[in-house]
């Protein structure tokens, strides 16, 4: 099986980018190359090792921040979605001062933060510049939704001193603002964009470098060979092929468009609707990006947010993503009873050996990974930059089918890398300009202070509207730009009310990659409609009914630690058993099917009969009861199910 090409561009955008202009295309490319080569120097060590131990990460910051810029400007137009063949005189002139001042900053740096006193005018005065030309480029790349949070805690910045009570921020002038949000190391140059930059530059590099050679069909011919002759083979092979690769892309968009060009119309083949394919390959590609063990880099991303064990957020995962791809298995596999969709005819199955054979090196990028981390006990930045490096000198002289790499493909993936880091970038600084005002106006504790009071009458409430505003911030973001804006301002709040650390992470981080599949901005499915020829809204409501899961498992594991392997095994195991039911029962009764067509009565009582399993053995005092209570209506469920049509009810 071989990829079509992608539906969008190379970089991953949405949005209609420069057709001609040779120049400037050019020199965008030469900036997006730079993002990276800085970004792979530093996951490198290359300063220290070169004996400029002297330079701040804040100097590579500053530059990588006003390249980032520039190539928005110059790329995306100042509204979004219009075509336009080259860039206006005014965004030439500040994509051109948006570098300049990244690289002033990064020349002054060291003199401007010892000594910021004695140079107020240079500091305001560069502030000034990169920091709402930093803004713009973030309402280019992500839209208004952003640009209207950060307006708002930039307004509170400044007004919040009008306020009374714990909501009362501390006074600050509009210069001082800038100054700090500009030139501190705990605002625009903290910690979110140093961790974007050093550690998801470096994993979208892993990405793009397997999906030059091979990588997407390799994954795509796994899968095939797995499930081909199952029935609903083709959807299973879009379900496990986007898994693999949806981990590691990092874009739940930009998978959908890769390994969907091939997946999408395999399953239409194969009798799926084209509803059904569409919404299928989105939910799979989304469930990527929260599956272990990288999780579209989020686990690194988590593991440094939470200063915990990388394994620690990896075992996890485990339990969630299982549950997430049970159904998704599950609903395929009935939807094609339903429906008499049928295996893969024989000769569209390649052999597993051959596949193997042909791909192995593929498999020893992540081999690198997984020793590099564990047995070396190196940063994430470090074993990406392994895995790279080992899978490029590899690539080279072996490739899957047609695919190989050259020293012009390499290049080719250090340039899309930086352009589709870029988004990253400026969605990481808007984070860090979030926190910077959260600190120094205090509204960090009074912000905290108001929501836990709301969350002590009702955490369920506060998890509701958590939940919402974390699909709300994520549309249309990659991954790690929402779980570093969430990670900022939706996790810190339930933790101070007693959720476990890992369990308010992972819980913004799921309900932000929903926003993939949710309407109205579910942009994962409407990519997935555009190459099915379905209609965007209806794949996007049937994405949400195959990816259901999503919805529900993340309000358990906040109840129920367990379930993301927190305490003890029998516990976990017996948690992780009944979930298991209760998710396949549940996705039977939505499915209308389980050893036949169920009934309205038969799918209600499947239905809550997989509820009452779902509910974590220790969550409440009667849940083993309801535990039991569950597998007996669903075993009895199933037995009248079994029985000849007219001898049962349903």
């Amino acid at each position: 099986m071989r990829s079509g090409g992608d539906a969008r561009s190379s970089d991953g955008s949405a949005d209609t980018v420069l057709q001609d202009a040779p120049a400037v295309r050019h020199f965008c490319a030469f900036l997006a190359v730079l993002i990276s080569a800085l970004a792979v120097a530093w996951a490198a060590d290359l300063p220290r090792l070169a004996g400029l131990s002297s330079l701040y990460t804040e100097q590579m910051i500053a530059v990588v921040l006003g390249a980032a810029n520039a190539l928005i400007f110059l790329r995306r137009p100042f509204r979004r979605g219009r075509t336009r063949r080259t860039a206006p005189i005014a965004d030439r002139a500040i994509a051109i001062a948006s570098l300049a001042a990244g690289l002033w900053l990064a020349i002054r740096f060291p003199v401007l933060t010892e000594d910021a006193f004695y140079y107020p005018d240079e500091v305001l005065i560069v502030s000034l510049v990169l920091v709402p030309l930093t803004v713009e480029a973030l309402r280019r790349a992500t839209g208004v939704s952003l640009l209207l949070v950060v307006a708002v805690f930039i307004l509170y910045g400044l007004y919040g001193d009008v306020f009374d009570g714990k909501l009362q921020a501390r006074t600050m002038t509009a210069a001082e603002m800038v100054r700090y949000v500009g030139l501190d190391s705990t605002a625009m140059l903290g910690r979110p964009i140093v961790i974007g930059v050093t550690i998801v530059t470096v994993f979208v590099l892993l990405g793009r470098l397997l999906l030059l050679s091979g990588g997407s069909d390799f994954f795509t011919d796994i899968a095939a060979a797995l499930m081909g002759r199952s029935r609903g083979g083709s959807a299973k092979i879009a379900v496990t092929a986007s898994a693999m690769f949806g981990s590691i892309s990092g874009s739940a968009v930009s998978n959908v468009a890769s390994t969907g060009v091939i997946t999408i119309p395999l399953m239409q083949r194969g009798g799926y609707s084209a509803r059904a394919a569409g919404a299928i390959e989105a939910v799979a590609s989304t469930g990527g990006q929260l599956t272990p063990p990288i999780m579209g880099a989020a686990a690194f991303l988590m593991a440094e947010f939470l200063q915990a064990p990388y394994q620690d957020i990896v075992l996890a995962a485990i339990i969630p993503a299982l549950l997430f791809y049970v159904a998704l298995f599950v609903h395929t596999d009935l939807e094609a009873a339903r429906t008499g969709v049928k295996a893969l005819e024989p000769d569209q199955i390649p052999p597993a050996r051959r596949v193997l054979a042909g791909g192995w090196f593929l498999i020893v990028p992540f081999a690198v990974l997984i020793v590099v981390l564990f047995s070396l006990n190196q940063p994430a930045e470090t074993a990406a930059l392994a895995a790279c490096a080992i899978l490029a000198a590899m690539a080279l002289f072996v490739g899957y089918g047609a695919r190989r790499l050259t020293a012009p493909a390499i290049l080719t993936a250090l340039r899309d890398t930086g352009y589709m880091v870029v988004d990253i970038v400026a969605i990481t600084a808007a984070a860090g300009i979030i926190i910077g005002i959260l600190d120094r106006s205090g509204l960090s504790f009074g912000l905290g202070f108001v929501l836990v009071q709301f969350g002590e009458n009702s955490l369920f409430l506060l998890l509701l509207l958590t939940a919402g505003v974390s699909i709300l911030l994520g549309m249309g973001m990659p991954t790690t730009g929402v779980y570093f804006l969430l990670a900022a301002l939706a996790a810190p709040p339930l933790i101070k009310l007693g959720v476990e650390p890992i369990a308010a992470h992972m819980y913004v981080l799921y309900f932000g990659m929903l926003s993939m599949i949710t309407p109205p901005v579910a942009i994962a499915a409407f990519t997935a409609a555009n190459l099915s020829g379905a209609g965007p809204m209806a794949t996007a409501l049937s994405a949400v009914r195959f990816g259901w899961p999503a919805y529900v498992v993340p309000f358990l594991f906040v109840l129920s630690p367990t379930l993301l392997m927190q305490g003890d095994m029998v516990a976990v195991l017996l948690a992780a058993a009944t979930a298991v039911l209760g998710v396949a029962a549940v996705t039977s009764a939505l499915a209308g099917y389980a050893l036949k067509p169920l009934g309205t009565a038969m799918r209600l009582a499947i239905g809550i009969a997989g509820l009452a399993l779902l509910l974590p053995p220790e969550a409440i005092a009667e849940a083993g009861w309801i535990n039991l209570a569950g597998g007996a209506v669903l075993t009895l469920a199933l037995l009248v199910s079994a029985l000849p049509r007219g001898a049962g009810a349903g």
